[in-house]
């Protein structure tokens, strides 16, 4: 028997291993049975060399779980290892035994997993003891058992063993005895072997008989050796490639279309990447991008490895040039990263290309579905405008779709203002916005349906692209002022002076309900006698900013400020025209001395004013008083005459009709109010 110390430079090797080398603990398993696999792909090279002339016989990994010792074990048929090859590999910390195979087999040997030499010690993050019982594939090597408790010391010795190969017993350490149960080690083996490319047995499958649940003999195979990306895409149907989709993310939808990665040079890539359904759930469906090193299951969070709105394909990529730290938790930034997340762009791109020009029925079709990965990698990826711009599409409120070019070309002779600006008008939804829609239809526009997740983000984007190209446009929603301002042809002619214009929008400002977290200013415009009477818009700006806001969190305080309304009344139409006469001829009387009054503050105000800006700091403090006394008597006689405006549209109906109208079309009338509106509709009838 040998005894000896490890061959590491601290005490604390293990209370490191089992808190800080491996991020997660079950990487354990894994990490051994990818040793197991190593050790069988290196008999495999070895046989193919001519090195090994007898039958390998089963190649089959065993995993195995004895509840009553507490142990689970590891087993392998591959070359084992030799005394002399233990104290090197495993008694001397960080010495890969696979880096010394892949030297001399440099050629052959691209499907050995490990390069750390640390992985065999993950086991005892989960274990009180390890054991390893070897015995090497060379003609007269004798079998050795290697155990260690955990701490420096260990002992190797002389055991008896059959056949060729290695077992790893692991002696589970009471604090993590949910290793010892059969669902949690089928769960691990699921995520992290299901596509290993040997053989992985855990227990015997099983049958129902005679009401039970009964083993046979045949081995419970757990993975598929030969995975659809390492197959050629000439030897696959679209069912193999459906069965596949299924198989990683049962429940979900039949996936849109795919890409089958297979790239040697300048680096070695396999994969299959679909593209799922995603509507408008942007964060739930990331991180479903499965990433394998030689069929080994690494990790699903696949940020540095590709652009991030490439995270919301699902599927598999396969790499051995993908650089990763000795947990192989983490992906490392480096050369071979970017160019493989550059040619996955392109991938994309080209296969985005390639589906529009073949079939653009269908890939209309799947647009919905589809659009909130183009526009989210349009926002994000710079590399990805130029290819992703020409296949994204604009649909308008029928249904039809146009590329950018096609939809410039529609719009161009209609909808440009007499500041030469082409205006896209869009709408949000549809039905709440179906009379401004309907509204610009009667003259000819075109308008846009935007109702997507990323559209707002992506209307300010195509506007500076617009502006980058020296292209004068906007995009403005539909809602966001009166159809003939929206595209101003040429400049309104005036029916209202300013003070009718002031007081008609005092008296409609006083009637204005009292909603949450909305404010109203009240217009007067011409705008036409066939137009509405009164209609409500929203600030463009505004509303796209606090839209942005719910999207990034630096923009938070505009989601705090309130709704900006205008309630525009249209001046052209006989209801206001009405209105406004019975408003000057029932307030005139009173109105006349305050306005009287208010001409000479102002002329005084004005007059006081011009000398405090000629004076400066010398101004006398008594002239000082008497302007803040001209101000506020300004504002006294303003207020005085703001009642008597708000009493005439106290007693008018139809002021307040007018604005429940307006209010009803934009779906703002709601409980008591929208009652009250019906009633006094009835009673008006």
């Amino acid at each position: 028997m040998q005894k000896g110390n490890i061959g590491v430079t601290t005490e604390n090797i293990f209370p490191v291993i089992k808190k800080f080398l491996y991020s997660d603990h079950e990487i354990f398993l894994r990490e051994i049975i990818s040793n197991a696999v190593d050790a069988t792909q290196k008999m495999k090279t070895l046989q193919s060399q001519g090195e090994f002339t007898d039958d390998l016989g089963d190649l089959t990994i065993r995993v195995s779980l004895d509840s009553k010792k507490k142990t689970l074990t590891v087993s392998d048929r591959g070359i084992g290892m030799t005394e002399e090859e233990i104290d090197k590999y495993i008694n001397q910390i960080a010495f890969s035994g696979a880096t010394d195979f892949l030297e001399k087999f440099k050629d052959e040997a691209n499907a050995i997993i490990g390069h750390f030499g640390l992985g065999f010690y993950s086991a005892f993050m989960v274990s009180k003891k390890v054991e390893i019982i070897s015995l090497s594939y060379k003609e007269g090597s004798k079998a050795v058992k290697w155990s260690c408790d955990g701490t420096p010391e260990y002992k190797m010795e002389e055991c008896k063993k059959a056949d060729r190969g290695t077992d790893i017993v692991m002696h589970i350490d009471d604090e993590c005895k949910e290793y010892l149960e059969k669902y949690k080690i089928e769960q691990l083996l699921k995520k992290y072997c299901r596509f290993l490319p040997v053989s992985i047995a855990f227990g015997k499958k099983t049958e129902w008989k005679d009401g039970k649940e009964v083993e046979t003999d045949e081995d419970n195979i757990i993975n598929d050796t030969d995975p659809i990306w390492r197959r050629k895409p000439a030897d696959l149907k679209d069912e193999d490639y459906q069965k596949f989709y299924r198989t990683l993310y049962p429940g979900y939808e039949e996936p849109l279309f795919w890409i089958h990665l297979n790239v040697d040079y300048p680096f070695n890539l396999t994969g299959v990447l679909f593209f799922p359904k995603i509507k408008n759930d942007l964060d739930l469906r990331r991180n479903k991008i499965q990433l394998y090193c030689n069929q080994v299951f690494v990790t699903d969070s696949v940020e540095n490895i590709v652009p991030d709105f490439l995270t919301l394909l699902h599927g598999v990529i396969d790499s051995p040039d993908i650089p990763l730290n000795v947990s192989r938790s983490y992906l490392q930034s480096d050369a071979n990263v970017k160019k493989i997340s550059k040619y996955i762009t392109k991938k994309v791109s080209d296969r985005l290309e390639s589906i529009f020009k073949e079939d653009r029925k269908t890939y209309e079709q799947k647009w919905d579905d589809l659009k909130l990965f183009i526009h989210y990698g349009l926002l994000s990826e710079p590399d990805f405008w130029d290819k992703g711009s020409k296949v994204m599409l604009l649909k308008d409120t029928e249904g039809k779709y146009y590329t950018l070019e096609e939809y410039k070309e529609l719009i161009k002779d209609n909808q440009t203002d007499k500041n030469k600006t082409l205006v896209y008008l869009y709408a949000t939804d549809a039905t709440q916005q179906y009379t401004y829609i309907q509204n610009a239809k009667e003259k000819g526009y075109n308008v846009l349906l935007m109702d997507g997740q990323l559209d707002i983000p992506l209307v300010g984007m195509l506007e500076q692209k617009g502006q980058e190209g020296k292209e004068q446009c906007r995009f403005s929603r539909v809602d966001s002022d009166t159809i003939s301002r929206l595209i101003l042809k040429e400049d309104a002619q005036e029916v209202l002076d300013a003070d009718e214009s002031a007081n008609l929008s005092s008296s409609f400002k006083s009637q204005m309900p009292k909603i949450d977290k909305a404010e109203f200013v009240v217009e007067v415009q011409p705008l036409g006698a066939d137009e509405a009477p009164a209609v409500i818009t929203q600030s463009e700006y505004m509303r796209r900013m606090k839209e942005m806001s719910k999207l990034q969190s630096g923009m938070s305080f505009y989601g705090e400020m309130p709704d900006m309304y205008t309630l525009i009344l249209n001046s052209d139409h006989p209801a206001v025209s009405k209105l406004n006469a019975e408003l000057k001829e029932q307030t005139a009387e009173a109105i006349k001395p305050i306005e009287a009054e208010l001409k000479g503050l102002r002329a005084r105000q004005a007059a006081l004013r011009d000398e405090q800006s000629k004076e400066g700091d010398k101004f006398p403090e008594e002239q000082k008083k008497d302007l803040e006394q001209t101000n506020a008597d300004i504002k006294a006689q303003e207020e005085k005459k703001d009642t008597v405006l708000a009493d005439f549209a106290k007693g008018q109906d139809k002021v307040r009709h007018l604005i429940d109208l307006a209010l009803l079309q934009n779906g703002m009338l709601r409980g008591e109010a929208l009652n009250n509106f019906v009633k006094r509709s009835v009673e008006m009838l």
